[in-house]
C-alpha cells in the first residue's frame, strides 16, 4: 500500500534519513519510534508530500502510494474562525461537504434527477448521521455537549488540537497519520482514542511516546536510529524484547545491561518488602518487574540522572483540611482532606474537568482555598512541573545559564556534567533556549526541578513531549526519589510504575480509589453511562457492648483460622522468591567480572548465561505465584 524505496532526506545541512526502505501493507498498524530529532515527523511529512506539490519530498529515492487512497492527518494549525466546533469537525469529511455543496447547486437549478443521485450517494456514505458521528467523536475527546456549538476561536490551543484530531478522525480514510496524538489529551480521552483506533479498519502510521498506547494500537514498530530504519513485527513490548536480544550480543552493552538490571532489582526487592496487598501496590510491583525485564533495551539511552536526597523530609509535608476549591467563589471541590506524608506516591485520577489540576494548584499554593486550611511544613520544598512552565523559560538564555541562576557558586564543569545527564551536551548547553523543541524545553524544566532537591514532587502531565527514552529515564529516577510524589498523567506505564495509591477526583469530591488502572478504566466506562453520585458517608460508629466485643473476638479468631492456609502459602512463595533472588544476585556478581568475557572463558560464560535464564524463568514463575497468593489472601480478607 505504502512504500519507501532507498529514501534519503536532508533538512538543511543535516542528513536525517539515509537509504530508508519500508513497505506497509493495507490494514497494518505501524508505531514509529526513535529519539527526538531522529526524523519521525519528517517520515510522515514525506507521505503528506505525496498529496501536496509544495510539501516535503525526498532528496533521493521514492515514496509511493496507490491512487485513490484517502489520507487523513491532524493539522498543526487551527484557523481563527467563528465557525462552530462541530461544523469544523464535520469539515473533516471532505466528500460529505462536496456532496452538500453539489446538492445546494442542484436545488438552486431545480435539477431533480441530479438531486436524486446525490441523495443516494449521501445515504451511501452515511451522510445523514454525520452530525451524530461528529458529536460522538467530540464527546470521546472530552468536549461537553454545551461546547460543541461554540466558535472555534473561543478554544485554547490544547483544545484546538483536540478539534483537529476529531476532524482527522471524522475523515473516512484509508490511511491515518498521527503524530503524538495523546500529547494534548488527558487519560480519559487517551483510553477513548485507544478503543477508537483498535476499531479503525484502515492503515495507521503512529508516532507516540506512550508505550501502553503503542502496545494496544500497533502491530509493527519502525525504529529510526542513526538515519536508518529498523522494522520489527509486533507491538512495542515485542520490539523491546527483540532489541534487548540484539544489544545483548554486544559485550559492552551486555555489561551495562547487567548493572542496570541489578539496579532495578533493588527497586523490586525493596518494594516487595513493603508492598501492601492493595491492588495498586500489586500493580506497581508487576510494573517494576516488567521494567526489570525490558531494561536491556534501553542501555544506549543518552539520559542518566537521578534525584539527590532532599535536604530535609518533614512529617507531614502538606495537609489540606476541610478545603473547598474553585474559582470566582464557586467551589469545584468541596470538603477536601488530604495528608501528604514522606514516601507517599499518589496518582490523581478523574474525568476531564473534575478538578485534578485545580487540586495541584492548591497544593502548590497558586490557588487559595475558598474554605478550610492548607498547612505546609516549614521546610517544605515543592518541585512543581506543569506545561505552562515551558513558556516561562528565558528564551535568550542557555540551559547552563538557567542552572547557574540556581547555583551561582557551582563550577561550570559540575553544571555541564549535570546537564549531560539530560542530554544537553557540548554547544547545546550554551545555546539559547528559544528555538528548542517542546521536548527539549520539557527536559530542561525537569533538570531545573531535579537540581533543586525537592521533598515533594507535584507533576502535572510531565511526559508530554518527552520521547520514550527520556520517559524511561524519568521513571527510573522517580523510583529512587526519597520524598513524596503526586502526579497527574495520561501515561499509564508511568502511573503503574510509580504510584502506590490513587486518589479519584469526581463529582465535587476527592478520595481514595480502591483499585488499579484497569479498574479505573471500567469505572470510567460506567461513569460515562451514568453520572457518578457522591460517595455516601460512612455510618457512624457505635459503642459495642461486652457481649458484642466477645463475639467480635471469636469471629476474628475464626477468620484467622480460615485465612491461615492462605497466609502459609504466601509465606512459602516469599521464601522461594528470597532464595531465587539470592541465586540471581550471585549470578549477576559473576557476570559483572570482566574476565568472564575473555575468549578462553566462553564455555563458562555460556553456562552462566544459560543458568541466569533458568533462574530468571523460575523467578518469574515464583513471582506470579506470589502475586496470586497475595491476591487470593486479599480477596478472602475482603470477603470476610
Amino acid at each position: 500500500m505504502l512504500s519507501f524505496q532507498n529514501v534519503s532526506l536532508r533538512r538543511g545541512p543535516r542528513l536525517l534519513l539515509e537509504a530508508v526502505d519500508l513497505t506497509i501493507q493495507r490494514g497494518e498498524r505501524w508505531g514509529i519510534v526513535g529519539r527526538n530529532g531522529s526524523g519521525k515527523s519528517s517520515l510522515l511529512a514525506l507521505v503528506l508530500g505525496l498529496r501536496d506539490p509544495h510539501g516535503l519530498h525526498p532528496d533521493s529515492g521514492e515514496v509511493s502510494l496507490p491512487a485513490g487512497i484517502v489520507l487523513a492527518h491532524v493539522a498543526q494549525e487551527t484557523p481563527a474562525t467563528q465557525r462552530s466546533a462541530i461544523d469544523y469537525v464535520m469539515d473533516g469529511d471532505a466528500e460529505l461537504r462536496a456532496l452538500q455543496a453539489q446538492l445546494a447547486e442542484a436545488e438552486a437549478a431545480a435539477d431533480g434527477e441530479r438531486q436524486a443521485a446525490l441523495f443516494g450517494r449521501l445515504e451511501a456514505i452515511d451522510g445523514y448521521t454525520a452530525p451524530t458521528r461528529a458529536a460522538r467523536l467530540m464527546a470521546g475527546l472530552g468536549f461537553p455537549e454545551a461546547q460543541m456549538q461554540q466558535p472555534v476561536d473561543s478554544f485554547s490551543g490544547g483544545w484546538r488540537m483536540r478539534l483537529n484530531l476529531a476532524r482527522a478522525l471524522m475523515c473516512r480514510s484509508d490511511l491515518l497519520l498521527l503524530d503524538e496524538p495523546t500529547n494534548h489529551l488527558d487519560l480519559d480521552a487517551v483510553l477513548w482514542l485507544q478503543e477508537w483506533l483498535r476499531a479503525y479498519p484502515g492503515t495507521v502510521l503512529l508516532i507516540s511516546h506512550d508505550r501502553d498506547f503503542l502496545d494496544l494500537c500497533v502491530d509493527h514498530i519502525a525504529l529510526l536510529a542513526e538515519r536508518r530504519l529498523h522494522a520489527y513485527t509486533g507491538n512495542y513490548s515485542a520490539y523491546e524484547k527483540q532489541r534487548a536480544t540484539q544489544l545483548a550480543q554486544q559485550r559492552a552493552a551486555h555489561e551495562k545491561q547487567q548493572r542496570t538490571v541489578a539496579h532495578l532489582q533493588q527497586f523490586v526487592d525493596r518494594f516487595r518488602a513493603k508492598a501492601t496487598k492493595a491492588r495498586q501496590a500489586q500493580s506497581r510491583l508487576k510494573a517494576l518487574a516488567r521494567m526489570e525485564e525490558i531494561a536491556p533495551a534501553h542501555v544506549d539511552s543518552p539520559f542518566t540522572f537521578g534525584f539527590r536526597p532532599p535536604k530535609d523530609v518533614p512529617h507531614p509535608l502538606l495537609q489540606l483540611t476541610g478545603v473547598d476549591l474553585g474559582y470566582g467563589g464557586e467551589p469545584l471541590l468541596r470538603g477536601m482532606k488530604l495528608d501528604i506524608q514522606p514516601g507517599d506516591r499518589l496518582g490523581l485520577l478523574g474525568p476531564n474537568g473534575a478538578g485534578k489540576s485545580t487540586l495541584i494548584k492548591a497544593l502548590v499554593g497558586e490557588l487559595a482555598p475558598l474554605a478550610g486550611s492548607r498547612r505546609a511544613a516549614r521546610t517544605l520544598q515543592i518541585g512543581y512541573f506543569a506545561q505552562h512552565q515551558l513558556e516561562q523559560l528565558h528564551g535568550d538564555d542557555s540551559p547552563l545559564g538557567h542552572l547557574r541562576r540556581l547555583d551561582p557558586a557551582a563550577s561550570e564543569q559540575d553544571l555541564r556534567n549535570f546537564l549531560g545527564g539530560f542530554d544537553f551536551r557540548g554547544d547545546q548547553a550554551t545555546d539559547p533556549v528559544a528555538p528548542f523543541s517542546g521536548g527539549e524545553k520539557a527536559r530542561l524544566v525537569l533538570a531545573l526541578l531535579v537540581y533543586q532537591r525537592p521533598n515533594l514532587l507535584l507533576l502535572d502531565e510531565p511526559t508530554n513531549h518527552l520521547d520514550l527514552e527520556m520517559r524511561h529515564a524519568l521513571n527510573l529516577a522517580l523510583q529512587d526519589f526519597q520524598g513524596a510524589l503526586l502526579i497527574v498523567s495520561h501515561d499509564r506505564h508511568l502511573l503503574r510504575s510509580v504510584c502506590d495509591r490513587f486518589v479519584l477526583v469526581a463529582a465535587g469530591q476527592a478520595g481514595p480509589f480502591d483499585g488499579d488502572l484497569d479498574d479505573y478504566a471500567r469505572w470510567l466506562t460506567e461513569h460515562r453511562r451514568q453520572p457518578a453520585s457522591p460517595a455516601s458517608a460512612a455510618p457512624a460508629m457505635k459503642k459495642d457492648s461486652a457481649a458484642e466485643r466477645r463475639q467480635q473476638r471469636q469471629q476474628k479468631a475464626e477468620q484467622r483460622k480460615r485465612l491461615k492456609p492462605l497466609r502459609d502459602n504466601l509465606d512459602r512463595w516469599e521464601k522461594s522468591l528470597h532464595g531465587l533472588q539470592e541465586e540471581q544476585a550471585a549470578l549477576q556478581a559473576r557476570l559483572a567480572d570482566a574476565a568472564i568475557y575473555n575468549a578462553e572463558n566462553k564455555p563458562a560464560l555460556n553456562e552462566l548465561l544459560a543458568e541466569q535464564a533458568r533462574v530468571r524463568k523460575r523467578l518469574a514463575e515464583a513471582e506470579e505465584q506470589w502475586l496470586a497468593a497475595a491476591e487470593a489472601l486479599e480477596s478472602a480478607e475482603q470477603a470476610l
